[in-house]
């Protein structure tokens, strides 16, 4: 049966075993730590997650001139890689871009797309993130799709119905739990230092949940993260959310031991 979280739970001699999606940590690097210190980084995190048995999976997503160096890092351990973006086509006359197979080919298993800051410092529509959606997972990828509201959408009332809209629009009609992972992040929250009230995530998540019956073939398996300012002193109250099951790592990712002590939390 399902609980609160959404979570399948399993009676075995009177105790609750509680099954369900593994909690993601996924650290988005954004255009910081390039070349030599994007290395230093991954060998960092890697150093630190191997001390301790972590309950959840690691993700880390550098820039994309730093991927291949960082998958060979990680190579071999439980720690993936992803990208930031992709192209939707898979090559093409389309300078400076990257696709998802090239991407694929430097080792990453993931792909953000969709992340606010590319929804607004490119003008991505929804129609955009979900070619980009389709083409990774045409390849295999998992794309994480980022959605979420602006602070004057949060203020006039309109959250749920901005969650509707750009799940409707961005997640890929037959998409699967396997290569599905939609990453909640409330934009007046990325890096200010502001972050929902744990009620607040609660309704989003549980909202983005039942969105996701009408576009997922199980959308109780599919992961969402939590997203926006996230650290390691708010981290156990967020990931403890129902239907939160990892999230997506800004700043703090930019520490080893920040980034690993928010995976310690995970349930």
């Amino acid at each position: 049966m399902l609980n609160s979280g959404g979570r399948k739970t399993v009676h075995l001699l009177g105790e609750i075993v509680v099954t369900g999606p593994k909690s993601l940590i996924a650290g988005n690097w954004k255009m910081h730590r390039g070349g030599a210190h994007g290395v230093a980084l991954a060998k960092a995190v890697l150093a630190a997650a191997s001390k301790e048995t972590l309950a959840c999976d690691l993700l880390l997503c550098p820039p994309a001139v730093v991927l291949a160096a960082v998958s060979h890092v990680v190579d071999g351990t439980d720690i993936a890689t992803g990208g930031q973006d992709c192209h939707a086509e898979n090559t093409g006359a389309h300078t400076g871009d990257i696709s998802a197979s090239m991407l694929a080919g430097a080792g990453a298993t993931y792909v953000i797309v969709g992340h606010s800051e590319r929804r607004t410092d490119h003008r991505e529509t929804d129609a955009d993130v979900r070619a980009k959606a389709e083409a990774a997972q045409k390849i295999g990828m998992t794309a994480i799709i980022c959605i979420g509201e602006t602070g004057a959408e949060r203020d006039s009332g309109q959250t749920l119905a901005v969650l509707s809209r750009q799940i409707a629009g961005s997640v890929p009609a037959g998409a699967t739990a396997a290569h599905t992972v939609i990453a909640y992040e409330p934009v007046w929250a990325i890096g200010t230092g502001r972050t929902p009230t744990v009620a607040e995530v609660a309704e989003a998540h549980a909202h983005i949940r039942k969105e996701l019956g009408g576009k997922v073939d199980d959308p109780d398996s599919v992961r969402i993260l939590y997203g926006g300012s996230v650290k390691a002193d708010n981290a156990r109250e967020l990931l403890a959310v129902a239907n939160v099951n990892g999230a997506l790592v800004g700043g703090a990712s930019l520490d080893a031991a920040s980034f690993v002590a928010i995976a310690r939390t995970a349930p």
